[in-house]
């Protein structure tokens, strides 16, 4: 009886940790350079203002980085499996697994194994930790820029929602929103009565959400016959709670993972596209997939390469192929964020394609 020819247990263990060493350490020297960059760009924007506070402006940026880091575990799973690849060439290992019979997806399986298993400890753990660091940073944010932190941080889209009071409903438009929701600018309001006819609009320079109602400044009121009124602040009574609006109104990615099936509800009771929201929700279930891509694509420009003593060429094309990965990626979610592409489609297809390119290219590579 022929023994089974592997990598075993220990092997595969070794080689495991190797892929993890290197991807966490790639990880760590991104976010470290994420976190100095920010702090330096936010230091810049608020150092003249003499409230500033240098110790709150470091914390802001601190809590900010695990949510921009995020963006940059890819491109960190790519870099440590080539670093981890040639790691194991320079030191003759891959040689002598491959002269032991061990073949080439015996030994990248391990590699694959652990960033799917960072992938679902991103998704599940990391994220829900980021989305809530992120909302401790634009609080900071705010006591060091003021206002203009909340329109910095805020979405870039108009924000359009239709919501409950006690004597009628209204039809809010913003053309901005605050991260977490709470804070809109450039509002107005078509209000309506109890039998939902129109009964005047109301336009304002933000409005703030407070209990039962929205806050509103620097108002100019009209009423059914176009008549105009300026006040400094009046009300719009809402049944919408904090958590409805931040929900629905927020950006996708200030939302945790476990939060965002409640949101895509939330925001088809406010009336709004719920695309947004499952497309974020779709890309983070995609996630291991995307990195084991990684994998696969360091594999394809590595292995054939380092052997013949190509280094430079293969970072050089893992870097390509990532960011032709990233490019991809983008425009899907563009396209799913517009509702031309369905959510499912635009956050599965990029890493589904990756992975068919790694795979074939290694099939190429090694199978001839």
């Amino acid at each position: 009886m022929m023994a089974r020819i592997g990598p075993g247990r220990t092997l595969s263990f070794y080689l495991a940790t190797t892929f993890f060493r290197w991807i966490v350490g790639f990880f760590l020297l991104g976010t470290a350079i994420i976190f100095l960059a920010d702090v330096i760009e936010l230091v810049r924007r608020a150092s003249d203002r003499e409230t500033f506070n240098a110790a709150e402006a470091v914390a802001a940026s601190f809590f900010k980085t695990p949510s921009l880091s995020e963006e940059f575990m890819p491109f960190a799973v790519l870099f440590g499996a080539i670093a981890a690849f040639l790691a194991l060439n320079r030191r003759l290992e891959l040689a002598v697994m491959r002269a032991a019979g061990i073949s080439a997806w015996q030994f990248i399986l391990p590699g694959i194994v652990t960033v799917l298993l960072i992938g679902v400890f991103s998704t599940t753990v990391y994220n829900p930790l980021s989305a809530a660091a992120r909302e401790r940073s634009e609080e900071l944010s705010a006591r060091v820029l003021g206002n203009e932190a909340r329109i910095l941080t805020g979405s870039a889209q108009s924000v359009w929602f239709r919501q409950e009071g006690p004597n009628g409903g209204s039809i809010i438009h913003a053309r901005a929103a605050s991260s977490d929701g709470l804070t809109l600018f450039g509002v107005e309001a078509h209000l309506l009565d109890a039998e939902n006819r129109f009964a005047g609009r109301v336009e304002a320079a933000t409005a703030s959400l407070e209990p039962g109602e929205w806050l509103l400044t620097d108002v100019t009121r009209y009423d059914v016959d176009g008549n105009s009124v300026h006040q400094d602040t009046t009300t719009v009574e809402t049944a919408l709670t904090a958590i409805e609006v931040r929900e629905a109104v927020a950006r996708p990615d200030s939302i945790s993972f476990w939060r965002l099936p409640d949101a895509v509800s939330l925001a088809e009771r406010a009336g709004l596209p719920t695309h947004r929201f499952a497309l974020q929700f779709q890309v983070l279930l995609a996630r291991p997939l995307l990195l084991a891509a990684m994998v696969l694509i360091a594999a394809s420009v590595s292995l054939r390469l380092v052997r013949l003593g190509g280094v430079t060429r293969a970072v050089t094309g893992g870097i390509v192929a990532g960011f032709a990965l990233y490019i991809a990626s983008a425009v899907a979610s563009d396209l799913g964020e517009a509702g031309a592409v369905a959510p499912v489609l635009a956050a599965w297809l990029p890493g589904i394609g990756a992975v068919l390119f790694g795979v074939s290219s290694l099939l190429h590579s090694e199978d001839g």
